[in-house]
């Protein structure tokens, strides 16, 4: 899984687990997307997004892996037809990072209905497929490598049975579409950001509690499987933390995989080179360009790109492959707004 049921937070209301983060290069501009309430942890009484929770898109415009923007989305109850009604908010500078500025009300809207502004910007959240791709005991072998420090014991499974876990499956998603010359004025001359996102409940006593945090993918199915403390962890807090609060014990989990494999002179080296690249856990997009993100380069995240084979292959330093691709996704994704997979 990408960021599936990660932690035990996470599971307590799935509205709020984020499956998967994409950003990639639109029709008019850059796509920011996010998946959640996946069909998979089964039925629940009002499935969609939290009335009491807020889903942002956190975007870095100077490298330093602190927001420097930030779109929020803000959700009703449901209706007696299901639909919701939302506001999206844009803040910038400092504010961004403060989850009770209030920003710019840049649209309303209602949910399986594209709302859209005089600049071009627009935006649709509804019920979707899942377009993500995983091997239940490719996945599970990875996890138990990463936590005993061994090599990937894969010797009973059979790559000609692969399957995808997720086949059929549904997502409720966020896409945000926004074209070059609203976002490039704030970004820096090479273009360059980088991207994450955050879901966050309201609390009793008035503030937000962070719920999910996804910026790469895969962090959590190599890291966290059995180690549900850390997955509470790593979705709150700051990324520009990340690598001082856990670069150590990823550093030193990478290297007794590398190790058990014999694929490094100096396996502790490398590792750190890899943690370096996991952390901070941020997306980085060249906007602009087609998104890939691939073995030599992270530019974006298409919603056809091969993440568990990538990150599975960097962090074991040795070819990991699931045996299925993106022919494995039921329902496939769209060159069209909102490009996500239809849900039927």
């Amino acid at each position: 899984m990408s960021h599936h049921l990660d932690s035990p937070i996470a599971r307590q209301d799935i509205r709020l687990d984020i499956t998967d983060l994409y950003a990639f290069r639109g029709e008019i501009g850059t796509v920011f997307a996010i998946n959640v309430c996946h069909s998979i942890a089964g039925p629940i009484p009002a499935p969609g997004y939290h009335p009491e929770g807020m889903y942002e898109f956190k975007i870095d415009l100077n490298g330093d892996a602190i927001e420097d923007i930030t779109f929020r989305l803000k959700f009703d109850e449901r209706d007696d037809k299901g639909r919701q009604r939302y506001t999206l908010s844009r803040i910038d500078g400092s504010d961004a990072v403060d989850p009770d500025a209030l920003g710019t009300q840049l649209l309303h809207g209602a949910t399986d209905e594209v709302a859209s502004m005089s600049s071009g910007l627009r935006l649709w959240a509804g019920k979707a497929g899942d377009p993500f791709w995983i091997e239940p005991d490719v996945l599970h072998a990875v996890g138990h490598a990463f936590e005993d420090g061994t090599t990937i014991d894969l010797s009973g499974w059979d790559a000609s049975r692969a399957r995808n876990l997720f086949a059929d499956h549904t997502v409720y998603s966020i896409v945000l579409e926004v074209p070059d010359d609203v976002l490039l004025p704030a970004a820096s001359e090479d273009r360059y950001i980088g991207v994450w996102a955050v879901a966050t409940l309201a609390t009793d006593a008035g503030g937000w509690r962070s719920i999910n945090l996804v910026g790469l993918p895969m962090i959590h199915p190599l890291f966290t499987q059995f180690n549900e403390d850390l997955g509470n962890r790593l979705n709150a807090g700051q990324p520009s933390d990340d690598f001082a609060i856990y670069g150590a014990a990823m550093t030193a989990a990478i290297a007794r995989v590398i190790s058990a494999y014999g694929t490094s002179e100096d396996p502790e080296a490398h590792a750190g080179a890899i943690a370096h690249r996991f952390f901070p856990n941020i997306l980085p997009y060249e906007v602009g360009t087609p998104a890939t993100f691939g073995f030599a380069r992270w530019n974006g995240r298409s919603l056809t790109d091969n993440a568990p084979d990538v990150m599975f292959t960097i962090a074991a330093n040795t070819p990991v492959s699931l045996g299925i691709g993106k022919e494995s996704v039921t329902r496939k994704p769209s060159k069209t707004f909102p490009y996500v997979p239809a849900a039927e």
